[in-house]
């Protein structure tokens, strides 16, 4: 899989700070949300107040068209908690869509959905991953496709030292096997980490023993 680094991620960040949709982006790299959920989510799915949203639905294609259904298993039934940062980058796209509605006038379709076109209506999942791949080709970072955000979510909370069952539930995997498999074979350095840590633990305890360990 493809992911980006901590310094190329906040640096395709920073340069779409301005983006209409860049709540998405974020909802997507720093807590691992789906395309067909972030197109899914409501306003009634999200609560700041409580920093929590709650994958409830998602929209997909089928059959040539866009329908709306529950999300891709019973796993990815979760609710994602919400640290501070997105919690005020949400508010502020919340702010955003409020002037667009004023703007529009009685065109706005109050839709309900959290991220939707400039007239209110919700978005096609095709048209996130287009936006997205026209974002990433301007920034000049690295090709990644709009699920490998996903990925880099997983990524970068195994390497903030997050527990495996956590970045289970964060992603709405059934199975923590399928996490594990996917996501901690991919940051060898979370395994140096682990071996370091370990060999640390005993190292201490021989040394509050008075008895150094040699090989």
């Amino acid at each position: 899989m493809a992911v980006w680094t901590e310094q190329q991620l906040a640096t395709f960040l920073a340069g779409i700070a301005q983006d209409r949709l860049y709540a998405a982006w974020w909802l997507a790299a720093l807590r691992g949300l789906r395309r067909g959920e972030l197109a899914g989510l409501r306003w009634t799915d999200v609560d700041l107040q409580a920093a929590e949203l709650t994958v409830a639905q998602q929209r997909v294609h089928a059959d040539g068209h866009v329908v709306v259904g529950p999300p891709k298993s019973a796993a990815s039934c979760r609710v994602v908690a919400l640290d501070a940062e997105t919690v005020r980058v949400l508010t502020r796209h919340r702010e955003r869509q409020e002037k667009l509605s004023a703007t529009a006038g009685t065109h706005w379709q109050d839709s309900g959905y959290v991220f939707t076109t400039a007239e209110g209506e919700p978005l096609r999942p095709d048209y996130l991953t287009g936006r997205f791949r026209r974002l990433v080709a301007a920034s000049g970072q690295p090709p990644i496709r709009l699920h490998d955000l996903r990925h880099g979510a997983a990524t970068l909370a195994l390497a903030a030292r997050t527990d495996l069952k956590v970045v289970q539930a964060m992603l709405g995997h059934a199975s923590i096997v399928l996490t594990a498999d996917t996501y901690v074979s991919v940051l060898p350095e979370v395994a140096h980490r682990a071996a370091r840590e370990t060999a640390r633990l005993v190292l201490s305890a021989a040394s509050a023993l008075g008895r150094p360990l040699g090989g």
